[in-house]
């Protein structure tokens, strides 16, 4: 069976691409259904994209490789798509698009788009071999007990990469680009929680508040969850991205509060009241007894001299953490490194010494922020890759 185009993987790069590519297209996944981590993203609204992406955003060990994908199809070229299939959407903080509906009507538009443009779907289909011939690639597929031969112009990795693998998450990508000579970065969980083996912080388990989380690279502002096994949240996510086994993490509990003057305007008029008391007027009262346990914090506001509330304020301000490690791919949310950049064309992401072989989406070494950004590299790099060949 002939196609121009074969795309493995129906997730949100491989189906975008697929609405670009024109001629026979199919698009093979494994999956029961396809856009599955569409389906499961922003509590089921898919946060799908951002109004800031960019690429400053991104990480990846050839930082400029991303913008002339982000360039050709921005955040704005995809927003005016969900308008146009009347999906209703708002924002949350720092940019962050949702649906105001399901996350099911981002897949049934890009299965709508797959459809006008006559792609054809396979899933719970398997891959069983693969080749390159002189005129393209050949393979052998299953689909419902059935063993298909299929050949293609043109092949596009699009099966993502290892995170939370009870999806169906596979380094499959990464041993294909391999098998055609293509070198792949180390890859790690990414936008993942940190564990502590002491299991030091299970008493504070569901205690959020807005925290600074920082290290010797970077440092976001954002919400800080406890769990039962380590630290949650936005802000811990985003700094997993920057974070190796082994470092120290700084956590400030109070980046926006001038907590040093208030205690100080408090001692004047309630100076009975214990440190504790006033503390969690401030911050968690959970919180304020754990680190009552750990920080000198005894005794009334009228016994705290300055130096004293100076040095609680340092010890809330840069309160230094090891973790032990991370919840792995089982939670990531995503895949940091994949398919080094320099093996592919940052305009078509056709790879160089491959003709006819593209790479998309989470398989390559392009790595978003939390809040969108990895979906809007999914539309632009599926975008890139099916307008160049469409163009061929």
């Amino acid at each position: 069976m002939r196609f121009d185009t074969i795309i493995l993987g129906a997730g949100a790069a491989g189906m975008m691409c697929a609405a670009h590519c024109g001629g026979r297209v199919l698009v093979i996944d494994h999956a029961k259904a396809p856009g599955e981590k569409i389906r499961i993203s922003g509590g089921g609204r898919c946060n799908f994209t951002n109004l800031y992406a960019g690429p400053e955003n991104f990480l990846s060990q050839n930082l400029h490789f991303c913008k002339s994908a982000l360039a050709r199809y921005t955040q704005w070229d995809f927003l005016d798509l969900v308008n146009r299939h009347g999906i209703t959407w708002h924002e949350k903080t720092l940019g962050q698009l949702f649906c105001d509906g399901s996350s099911k009507q981002i897949i049934a538009m890009l299965l709508d788009e797959m459809q006008r443009a006559g792609a054809e779907l396979w899933v719970q289909t398997t891959l069983k071999n693969l080749r390159q011939t002189e005129t393209g690639f050949a393979l052998e597929v299953e689909r419902e007990g059935q063993r298909h031969a299929l050949t293609c112009r043109n092949l596009v990795l699009a099966t993502g990469g290892k995170s939370i693998p009870k999806m169906g998450a596979t380094g499959l990508a990464y041993d294909i680009a391999q098998q055609f000579g293509l070198t792949v970065t180390e890859t790690r969980a990414a936008l993942v929680p940190f564990t502590f083996s002491d299991w030091k912080f299970s008493d504070l388990s569901g205690v959020s508040l807005p925290a600074r989380l920082s290290n010797d690279r970077t440092s976001f502002d954002e919400a800080l969850l406890f769990t039962h096994r380590g630290l949650s949240g936005p802000s811990v996510l985003q700094l997993s991205s920057y974070w190796r086994e082994g470092e120290v993490i700084r956590v400030n509990l109070i980046p926006d509060l001038p907590l040093f003057e208030l205690l100080r305007e408090q001692r004047q008029s309630g100076g009975r009241k214990a440190l504790t008391t006033e503390l969690a007027r401030h911050l968690p009262a959970r919180l304020v007894e754990y680190l009552s346990q750990h920080i000198p914090m005894t005794g009334n506001l009228a016994d705290q001299s300055d130096a004293a509330l100076k040095d609680l304020i340092s010890a809330l301000s840069d309160w230094q953490l090891a973790p032990s490690g991370t919840e792995g791919y089982r939670t990531a949310e995503v895949t940091l490194g994949g398919i080094a950049t320099d093996n592919l064309s940052s305009k078509t992401m056709e790879a160089n010494d491959v003709p006819g072989l593209y790479a998309i989406g989470e398989a390559v070494d392009v790595t978003g922020w939390l809040g969108g950004y990895n979906f809007q590299w999914a539309w632009s790099s599926g975008h890139a890759a099916g307008t160049a060949i469409a163009a061929r």
